[in-house]
């Protein structure tokens, strides 16, 4: 299952039913996992793990050293998860920083020119539309859609089923559930689509909502609006939007 133009370093592991088509160079501290493809012309270096059941398009580079000034050749990771999807031209760097990481989840969808950079971790079920850029130490969570030509500045953080709309300038952090779009960026209401397709129950689109409403659409500062929304919380998704509008946080909630 490994072309004969295909370089893969001895020291490679190379899971059960994997396949390495033309051209693909393997390095040493690579581990492939069981009935990964990856097609043509993919570059894997560095202390990388990709899951099982994973594909990966042509011309894509995954565990590279950063792109960070910082970065020394001190040891680091990357790891991508199970049944992820990594299109062409998708570039995935190390982490910066010894024993730090760079990780993408499971089921996964990475289009085109999708650009993760140093220390990013995203979570489970993400898309990135092609050409959806993110800096160093971005987070975004389980379920969260970006759209093409986004850019993401460092260390901003996208909570889970946010829907991030194309050409989008993203410098403070989205909170998780909503709809987002421009530039600069604005929350436009619940990912009212998004979420029914996910079915969530009535009750719960109806308090997050009132959350939204609270947070974008009253006069009250954040923490006002937060002591509002905690009277008014009882589903574990509306504990989640108040966990992330509290959390630490770099770059302050998009408002």
């Amino acid at each position: 299952m490994i072309h004969p133009t295909a370089v893969v370093h001895p020291s490679a592991t190379v899971g059960e039913g994997a396949e390495i088509g033309p051209f693909c160079v393997v390095g040493k501290n690579v581990n492939v996992g069981a009935r990964s493809r990856l097609l043509s012309h993919v570059v894997i270096n560095g202390h990388t793990t990709i899951g099982e059941d994973t594909i990966v398009y042509p011309f894509t580079t995954i565990g590279l050293s950063s792109q960070d000034r910082k970065y020394q050749g001190e040891v680091s990771y990357t790891k991508i998860g199970n049944r992820t999807t990594i299109r062409e031209f998708v570039s995935i760097h190390r982490g910066t920083g010894e024993g730090e990481v760079t990780s993408v989840g499971d089921d996964c969808l990475l289009l085109t020119y999708v650009h993760i950079a140093h220390n990013c971790s995203i979570g489970n079920n993400v898309t990135m539309s092609s050409t959806a850029q993110l800096a160093g130490h971005v987070t975004i969570e389980d379920y969260a859609n970006i759209g093409g030509m986004t850019g993401a500045h460092q260390f901003v953080r996208i909570g889970a089923y946010a829907m991030v709309g194309g050409f989008t300038k993203i410098a403070r952090d989205i909170p998780p559930y909503f709809l987002v779009e421009g530039v600069p960026a604005e929350v436009h209401g619940l990912n009212s689509i998004g979420l029914r397709r996910a079915e969530f129950a009535p009750e719960t689109l109806a308090e997050l909502k009132e959350c939204f409403k609270l947070l974008y659409r009253s006069k009250l500062n954040i923490s006002q609006a937060l002591e509002a929304m905690k009277q008014i919380v009882k589903t574990p998704e509306g504990e989640h939007l108040i966990a992330f509008v509290q959390g630490q946080s770099e770059r302050g909630i998009m408002k």
